[in-house]
């Protein structure tokens, strides 16, 4: 494990629940990738005119322990497998008392800036990232998410299949281009971002009566794991439609799968599976759902979404 990133949360970085959004995550785990670039002999990867770069193919992110504003934060992480192209990358946010804060799963394809063709490592940086190799520990593992589950083609994916089957939208817009990278790509940290933002047309009014069910209560809410395939990637002026289903409902959480589609073309930016909660603000507990609530959910979210 190797140090990758030290700093904290900003006020402006915490969204209306009092802790970090995920969207912030994400920044902050890309500026660790940055770090782990350049020991690794790619420091021009997100430079200006660069001839390659990197980009994540599909992510897998455990939050474990909430981060509050001001708090100090650091980074590692190592490597987990490579090919001639690929990178599989462990990152761990912890937090100024050891405890983990975050586990990221990612995997890199090292491709051409412009083109996004795969474009194989030099053998010294190959040795680099062979040089990281480590095991990341048991308890940040992913626990309620199928990694493993291979994910569907694009061509199984679009704004048809999700229409035939009554899936709501939750959410649209368009891509602005303080959204988007230097290479004019929309940044990863922003399809989640919009995703979070999103939820609240589907699940504000239930999450409400989840945590009424219990007076003195005041409803919150968190997300605990995110699985992403990344499969296009929009531009400034580029329109997105955030697409919600259930996966499951359980007493202490509920899965969802979301589909990020272009509206225009039908075809997939992302699809996403997480795992969330309802919890008490006041306490910082999670709220079981009373089971009448669970059946009331899987009529909001209808729909046989994969991800």
């Amino acid at each position: 494990m190797i140090d990758l990133w030290k700093g904290s949360a900003n006020t402006w970085d915490c969204d209306e629940m009092g802790h970090m959004n995920v969207r912030v995550y994400l920044e902050k785990a890309f500026e660790g990738l940055g770090m782990l670039a350049g020991r690794s002999h790619l420091s021009h990867i997100y430079r200006e005119n660069a001839p390659s770069t990197l980009i994540p193919r599909e992510q897998h992110i455990r939050f474990i322990r909430e981060v509050h504003p001001g708090r100090p934060l650091s980074m590692t992480g190592c490597v987990l497998e490579t090919d001639d192209t690929t990178a599989t990358v462990y990152q761990q946010l912890t937090h100024g008392d050891g405890t983990v804060a975050a586990a990221f799963r990612t995997r890199l394809e090292h491709v051409d800036a412009r083109t996004l063709k795969p474009f194989s490592w030099s053998d010294r940086t190959r040795a680099a990232l062979e040089s990281f190799r480590d095991t990341p520990p048991a308890q940040t593992a992913p626990r309620g998410l199928d990694v493993e589950k291979t994910p569907l083609p694009d061509e199984d994916i679009s704004k048809e299949i999700a229409d035939a089957q009554g899936v709501s939208v939750i959410g649209q817009g368009m891509v602005p281009p303080q959204h988007c990278d230097l290479f004019g790509r929309m940044a990863p940290s922003w399809f989640i971002g919009r995703v979070s933002d999103s939820v609240p047309n589907l699940l504000y009014d239930w999450r409400t009566r989840v945590a009424n069910s219990v007076p003195g209560r005041k409803m919150g809410a968190a997300v605990l794991e995110n699985r992403i395939i990344y499969r296009r990637w929009p531009r400034a002026g580029d329109l997105f439609q955030v697409r919600t289903a259930l996966a499951k409902a359980e007493e202490k959480t509920h899965s969802l799968v979301h589909w990020v589609l272009d509206p225009l073309t039908g075809r997939p930016w992302i699809t996403a599976e997480v795992v969330a909660v309802t919890f008490d603000m006041n306490e910082r507990k999670v709220i079981a759902t009373p089971a009448g609530m669970m059946d009331d959910l899987a009529s909001l979210a209808p729909g046989n979404l994969s991800l």
